[in-house]
């Protein structure tokens, strides 16, 4: 049992449980992308980010590879980052709309922000086992953030899996599934939203755009 987030985040940092996501990542950061070639990437597990205290959490997917796999900090350097935080910025949830490196000046207002699996896996497929393995920190995240009234699922993977949480810890069994602006409620007076994820492809497809993304955001905060 981890009681505060500094030892939660070294014990997630130092974590090479799976083999496949450490193989991957070092590759990532050995062979880089081009256009980030004269930077030295994190390559590690990455950790959540935002207001401990707050009472909206964010839970992605994972970090991306040459997002937060590469800058160190989750949602950061990447055009999912750049389409979340613009959405972010337009309900002050976020003090600026770009993500761009660790020393950016970014701060979340009532918000933390963390990924179901803290290392990027392969096509963005995590196996069953690796999700298995990265649920503990996500685990003690949720139970370490006191104040949660909302959590915010963007994607059916972060949706399925703080739905897990509450399901293993507090004997909730009620049927609930994914989707769009979908809102449930959670035992200890928490409130589920499902949100599509913030991913090029989504926003490319029009699947999610910025007036349907501001507009969930805004019913998020009535929801406090």
């Amino acid at each position: 049992m981890f009681n505060n987030f500094s030892k939660l985040n070294k014990s997630i940092v130092r974590c090479n449980k799976c083999a496949r996501l450490v193989k991957f990542r070092k590759k990532i950061s050995i062979e880089k992308r081009k256009q980030y070639a004269n930077e030295t990437y994190w390559g590690k597990p990455i950790t959540g980010f935002g207001d401990t205290s707050g009472k909206i959490l964010f839970v992605g997917l994972a970090p991306a590879a040459h997002g937060g796999t590469r800058t160190g900090r989750v949602f950061t350097g990447d055009k999912s980052s750049d389409f979340l935080y613009k959405n972010l910025y337009n309900v002050k949830i976020s003090n600026q709309s770009n993500s761009d490196h660790i020393n950016d000046g970014l701060k979340l207002n009532n918000a933390f922000i963390t990924t179901t699996l803290k290392c990027v896996p392969p096509e963005d497929k995590p196996l069953k086992k690796e999700q298995e393995n990265c649920f503990k920190f996500l685990k003690h995240e949720i139970r370490l953030l006191k104040n949660i009234k909302v959590i915010v699922a963007l994607g059916k993977i972060g949706f399925d899996s703080c739905v897990s949480f509450f399901r293993k810890n507090h004997n909730f069994s009620n049927k609930i599934k994914f989707s769009h602006g979908a809102i449930y409620n959670l035992p200890n007076n928490i409130k589920i939203v499902g949100c599509y994820h913030p991913s090029p492809r989504n926003v490319n497809t029009g699947r999610i755009n910025e007036k349907k993304m501001t507009s969930l955001f805004k019913k998020v905060l009535k929801l406090i």
